[in-house]
């Protein structure tokens, strides 16, 4: 990726939003305890993909008559000092194909004259507070108007655009991949009875470190599985536990990877690890064998709950039909969450623009519990990368409430639950390319399937 690439994808968004100027904001760097003490940095993802250039407190703005100007922070003799001889403003402009050039204190003094002329601005949904700020004060408008200002124009010609993948975007995505699987096999290598969480996470984190690379997410290493997000490392592991790791390293360019497996701390599946294990695996293979530009993601994801319910209901946790068991939600106690999203220069590719990302305009999510958490609905294209992630999970308050109120008692054997309290979760997640034909499973094979992973597991 060099000027020419940025250049043309900013030339794209032009032409999807002719009328008006187009602001496009980096992110500033926050402080952790004060002032000069900060959390790593991590530049918005809009910047990186039509700029590329990874500086806090710098902003685009594309006029309609072509003109492009880069703003950035005016240098201080003392910057040399703290950061040695660095890139400054003229050299981003340079690398990033623009030809104008202002001091980042002009911006607002730029908007004005240009509102003035009777030009609208259009600008991205604010993620982070201090953004609603920065815009209201280029704007010189009250905070609370800033959210009612975002164009939609915009928030849809990114959409559109960022949703395909070109080549060189899914290279960067396959380069984040291979560092995150050299990441598993060392976790796995390392993993066995008597370890910490924190002792194994400290091992998958020190393979991205060692590359020069930043985690997509903060990795989810955990013997309770059962806990979707649980990013804590205080357990120590134990014969018999299931580990659910759930990690990716970013590429250089900060294009993300996301990985999950789940294996046995022992080295070994007991039986009911391999039975519940072979159903999330069976689930996540359906789903990859579906996967085309013929169908919708919400039908992949109702065809992994179809074959959980199916395989929940041959090991006996479940009863009846499976397809009537699906359209009830009688199987999102086991399978709570959303098949998966979309995956790019973000973990969540653009969420931050809100359900646009994952439906079509005129759909929405359902309101019925599991469901409710899909976060790609939409029909699959060509140039889409997307996560196929399902689980199987046994949350022991989510089952006792649903028991209380006998819910779904039709379907659900909830006298063969007490069996799994404790048990865990089971998840498998990987990153997969949309293609014509079909789809494909992007990365070096990361060991996945029982007998693999009982090859390498403390090996």
């Amino acid at each position: 990726m060099n000027a020419q690439t940025f250049t043309a994808r900013r030339r794209e968004l032009r032409t999807a939003v002719p009328d008006g100027a187009i602001l496009i904001l980096a992110n500033t760097e926050s402080p952790k305890s004060y002032t000069d003490n900060v959390y790593p940095f991590r530049q918005d993802s809009h910047f990186l993909y039509y700029v590329g250039v990874n500086e806090a407190e710098m902003a685009a703005l594309l006029l309609p008559d072509g003109e492009e100007i880069l703003f950035g922070r005016e240098e201080h003799p003392d910057d040399l000092v703290w950061h040695g001889p660095h890139a400054v403003l003229a050299d981003h402009a340079a690398a990033s194909g623009f030809t104008g050039i202002a001091t980042r204190k002009t911006l607002a003094w730029v908007v004005s004259e240009m509102r003035a002329r009777g030009l609208d601005l259009h600008y991205l949904p604010p993620y982070r507070a201090e953004r609603r700020f920065e815009i209201a004060e280029i704007l010189d408008t009250d905070p609370r108007t800033v959210d009612g200002g975002v164009s939609l124009a915009l928030v849809k010609a990114v959409i559109a655009q960022r949703s395909i993948k070109t080549n060189a975007e899914i290279a960067e995505i396959e380069d984040a991949l291979e560092v995150t699987a050299e990441a598993y096999r060392e976790i796995m290598a390392a993993t066995r009875p008597g370890r910490t969480e924190a002792e194994l996470a400290a091992v998958l984190q020190g393979v991205a470190l060692a590359h020069d690379r930043q985690q997509s997410f903060n990795p989810i290493v955990s013997v309770r599985g059962e806990v979707l997000h649980n990013t804590s490392y205080g357990n120590t592991l134990a014969e018999g536990d299931l580990l659910l790791v759930d990690s990716g390293a970013d590429s250089a360019r900060s294009y993300a990877s996301d990985i999950t497996r789940t294996f046995p701390v022992s080295g070994t599946f007991t039986r009911q690890q391999r039975e519940i294990y072979e159903i999330v695996l069976a689930m996540q293979e359906a789903a990859i064998d579906a996967a085309s530009p013929e169908r919708t993601n919400r039908e992949l994801h109702m065809l992994a709950a179809l074959t959980a319910a199916q395989g929940l209901v041959d090991l006996g946790l479940m009863q009846g039909d499976p397809q009537a068991a699906v359209e009830a939600g009688a199987h999102a106690l086991f399978f709570p969450h959303g098949l998966g999203h979309m995956l790019g220069q973000d973990v969540h590719d653009m969420e931050d623009l809100g359900d646009l990302v994952g439906y079509e305009e005129g759909d929405s999510r359902s309101e019925q519990f599991g469901l409710a958490f899909l976060r790609l609905a939409k029909k699959l294209r060509p140039g889409f990368v997307i996560t196929i992630e399902p689980g199987l999970y046994f949350v022991p308050a989510l089952i006792d409430q649903w028991r209380k109120k006998n819910r779904h008692e039709e379907f659900i054997r909830y006298d063969r639950l007490d069996g799994y309290r404790g048990f865990g979760g089971v998840r498998i997640e990987d990153d997969v390319l949309i293609t014509d034909e079909g789809a494909r499973v992007l990365g070096p094979g990361i060991p996945k399937t029982v007998a693999e992973l009982e090859a390498v597991v403390g090996r």
